[in-house]
């Protein structure tokens, strides 16, 4: 017999219907099970920018999420409010037993669970959460000696073996006559304050079809993803991270398709999906790198040039340097960019601008519409070299040398940069190398269309260099650009 008599399922980064933790277990333990998704206003309220991509996603996969249910039975109430006050209330008025979701580990959103459970806990209301978003979570992958890894391969050497075939069993969504047919209407986007973006002429699929349409095309090309992935004019990733961001997909079902596959992309793009989960672990133990802190606390107090201009430079793709310009333009005009760019233009702006790298940390976290606190602190920690397995800081970016050997022919930069459009493929990528002749002969006379280069590389390297050995305490000799 189930335990509970009515049960609240809360919906949060995890917007599908099927392999659903939270509430596969709640029509297992109760006789009636109400869904609910709350638009929350403590995050809302905070974003910059009224047109952002990521609202109107998630408001897109809200709705398709609310028929899915419907035609099972059931239904979903959507709110807009703050959540932390909404779900007790709600729970309150549907007379529920229990509450079910899944775990976030982000450290204000463990802070806004915290209070629903001593909230809800006055009112003799059990609550339940999952693992549901990670294969492998909080401490359930450590060293031998019983702490969390700092390392990523030897990590990833660890959640090799402890992966099982039931590891990756998904949390069927059965019993659905225990939903309740209980909806409300989706508050619309200016309801809430919001406006409508380019997604729809960006044709990013949304919601659960969107994330297997995307799934299943990136399964025809998952043996090529090794070779073309660091590629930003060719189709390589699999686009899905706002899917996994948003839960419109399952993680178990994309890693295990990646390791029962094994072949070299395949095994390569189940890297990728261990990095994510290295991130989480690294958020769960260390949640000061959420707070701006670097992993590594003697980089917490380098004191970054900062040059004035260097900054709104880069945001708004006019530093001089073609990868890096087209790089940022793309992130402004579609909220995605291409992985390989996010390491290159996250470098520029700390070793080259010799900007500090929480206001790029930042920049992204408001434009990216698969943005993941703890995968962005994670990444941006990694290339400018104050985080866990760090890009050693001897290692800088050359933009250049990236640019010839990831976009040979200045596909992606003239794409982005059609202004470049007639400079020739050997002057693309250092445009002002190009003899006045020549900036004549193209149309683009550097300066004018299109702008010199802020910094000199070789002479930011130096700088950099000297400012990073000074944290570390050592001397050490450079490396090679890369």
């Amino acid at each position: 017999m189930p335990e509970y008599a009515r049960a609240l399922v809360w919906f949060r980064r995890d917007l599908r219907d099927f392999d659903h933790a939270a509430l596969h277990h709640a029509l297992n333990q109760a006789r009636q099970v109400v869904c609910a998704f709350i638009f929350d206003r403590e995050i809302l309220d905070r974003l910059p920018n009224p047109a952002d991509r990521r609202v109107e996603f998630i408001h897109a996969s809200v709705a398709e999420l609310q028929q899915a249910l419907a035609a099972k039975g059931g239904g979903l109430v959507v709110r807009y409010g703050v959540a932390r006050e909404e779900i007790v209330r709600l729970a309150a008025e549907l007379g529920v037993d229990a509450l079910f979701y899944n775990h976030d580990d982000d450290p204000a959103a463990l802070a806004r669970d915290a209070d629903v459970e001593a909230a809800l806990a006055t009112h003799e209301v059990s609550v339940h959460h999952y693992k549901d978003t990670l294969i492998f979570e909080r401490d359930e992958v450590l060293t031998g000696a019983g702490t969390p890894f700092s390392v990523f391969t030897p990590y990833k050497n660890a959640w090799l073996k402890t992966l099982t075939p039931s590891c990756l069993r998904g949390w069927p969504v059965e019993d659905t006559d225990r939903l309740v047919p209980h909806s409300t209407p989706l508050p619309s986007l200016e309801d809430m304050g919001f406006a409508p973006t380019n997604l729809r002429a960006l044709k990013l699929p949304t919601g659960m079809a969107g994330g297997a349409q995307l799934f299943d095309d990136f399964l025809d090309r998952i043996d090529r993803y090794q070779e073309t992935r660091d590629f930003p004019a060719i189709k390589g990733p699999s686009y899905l991270s706002v899917h996994l961001r948003f839960g419109t997909v399952s993680i178990r079902q994309l890693a295990g398709a990646a390791w029962q596959q094994g072949g070299r992309g395949a095994q390569t793009w189940l890297s990728e999906l261990i990095w994510r989960d290295f991130y989480h672990q690294v958020l769960w133990h260390r949640p000061e790198v959420a707070c701006g802190h670097s992993f590594k606390p003697q980089y917490d107090a380098l004191p970054w040039p900062d040059p004035p201009g260097h900054f709104e430079a880069w945001c708004a793709a006019r530093t001089g340097y073609p990868l890096i310009d087209a790089a940022m333009r793309q992130l402004n005009q579609t909220g995605y960019m291409h992985n390989r760019l996010r390491m290159v233009a996250a470098s520029f702006l700390a070793k080259d601008l010799l900007v500090d790298w929480r206001r790029g940390e930042r920049y992204f976290a408001d434009t990216l519409i698969d943005f993941d606190l703890a995968a962005n602190s994670g990444g941006w920690q990694w290339a400018a070299s104050v985080g866990c397995d760090a890009q050693p800081w001897f290692r800088i970016f050359n933009p250049v040398t990236q640019s010839e050997r990831f976009d040979a022919a200045g596909r992606f930069i003239r794409r982005y940069l059609p202004e470049l459009a007639g400079v020739a493929d050997r002057y693309i990528h250092a445009p002002w190398t190009m003899p006045a002749a020549e900036q004549s002969r193209c149309g683009v006379v550097i300066g004018r269309d299109y702008p010199a280069p802020i910094i000199d590389h070789a002479v930011q390297r130096v700088q950099a260099l000297a400012l990073f050995r000074s944290a570390a305490g050592t001397p050490a000799d450079a490396l090679p650009d890369r």
